[in-house]
C-alpha cells in the first residue's frame, strides 16, 4: 500500500510537472527572447545560452512610445470596470435578491454572444456622433462583455449570502440602500475583487474593439504591437519585450490578487 501510495504521488508529481513545462515554455521563451537579438533569436543554437542585451526594451519605450499605449490601456481597462462594477453590482444583487431568473438568463445570452456581433453597429453609432478615437468609445464597447461578466460572476456570489443579515440590519433600521453600501458590500470584497480583475484583465487584453474603434490618440497595448510587423520582416526581439511588457502589469495584479480570486470564485459557486 505504502508503495503504491508513493508511486501515485510519484506520477502526480510527474504530470503536474509535464503541464506547468508545456504551459510555462511559452512565456518563459518569449522572456528570454526579449533580451535577445534579432539574430540570436533566430538561431537555434541560443535558446538559452546567450549574451543578453537591453536594446530590445530601450527601443520599445524610446522609438515607439510605448508609454502612451501603456496609458491609453490602462485608461480604458480601468474606466470600463469601474463603471461596470458602478452599474453590475446592484443588478446582480437585484437579481439575486427578487430572483430576476429571465432577467439573469438574458444577461447571460448578452455575454455568449461573440463580441465580433456588435463591432458593425459599434463602429456606426460611434461614427455618427463622432466618437471614434476616443476614450468614451473605448470604454463603453468594453464594458459591452465587462458588464454581463461582473453581473452573472456576483449573482452567484449575492445568492449564497444569508438574508438573516440583511433582514437583522433593515430591523435596525437601515434602508434598503444602506443595506447594499454598508453591509452587503463590504462582505462581498472577493466577489467584487475577482470579477473586477477579470473584467479588467479581459479589457486589457482587447484587440477587436480597439482595432476597430481606436486611432493614433486613443491606441491600445495589443494595437500597438503592430508597430514591429511590417511586409519585410518581424522585430521578435522588439516585439517580445513588447508582449512582456503588457503580460507583466496583470501578472502582478493577478499574482497579488490570486487569494481573492479563489475565494472569491469558490464562493461564487457555492450556488452557482
Amino acid at each position: 500500500m505504502k508503495k503504491q501510495g508513493k508511486g501515485k504521488r510519484f506520477l502526480q508529481t510527474l504530470l503536474t510537472f509535464l503541464v506547468l513545462i508545456v504551459f510555462a515554455f511559452p512565456f518563459v521563451w518569449m522572456l528570454l527572447a526579449s533580451f535577445k537579438t534579432q539574430a540570436q533569436i533566430l538561431s537555434t543554437g541560443q535558446l538559452f545560452v546567450f549574451k543578453p542585451t537591453f536594446h530590445n526594451y530601450v527601443a520599445v519605450f524610446k522609438e515607439y512610445d510605448f508609454l502612451k499605449f501603456i496609458w491609453n490601456s490602462f485608461v480604458v481597462a480601468f474606466g470600463s470596470t469601474l463603471l461596470s462594477l458602478i452599474l453590475g453590482l446592484p443588478a446582480a444583487y437585484a437579481i439575486a435578491r427578487h430572483h430576476l431568473q429571465k432577467l439573469g438568463l438574458l444577461i447571460l445570452v448578452a455575454r455568449i454572444i461573440p463580441g465580433i456581433t456588435f463591432l458593425i453597429p459599434w463602429f456606426i453609432l460611434f461614427s455618427k456622433i463622432h466618437l471614434v478615437d476616443t476614450y468614451t468609445a473605448l470604454i463603453l464597447s468594453h464594458m459591452l462583455v465587462g458588464l454581463p461578466f461582473i453581473i452573472w460572476i456576483m449573482i452567484s456570489f449575492f445568492e449564497a449570502l444569508p438574508t438573516e443579515i440583511e433582514e437583522s440590519a433593515l430591523i435596525d433600521g437601515c434602508t434598503h440602500h444602506q443595506v447594499f453600501l454598508r453591509i452587503i458590500m463590504p462582505i462581498s470584497g472577493p466577489g467584487v475583487i475577482t470579477s473586477s480583475l477579470l473584467s479588467f484583465i479581459f479589457s486589457w487584453n482587447n484587440f477587436m474593439f480597439s482595432i476597430i474603434l481606436a486611432g493614433d490618440k486613443t491606441k491600445t497595448l495589443p494595437i500597438a504591437v503592430f508597430n514591429f510587423m511590417s511586409y519585410s520582416e518581424i522585430n521578435w526581439g522588439a516585439l517580445m519585450a513588447a508582449a512582456c511588457i503588457i503580460t507583466l502589469p496583470v501578472l502582478l495584479i493577478a499574482l497579488v490578487s490570486q487569494r481573492y480570486v479563489v475565494s472569491g470564485l469558490a464562493a461564487g459557486a457555492v450556488k452557482g
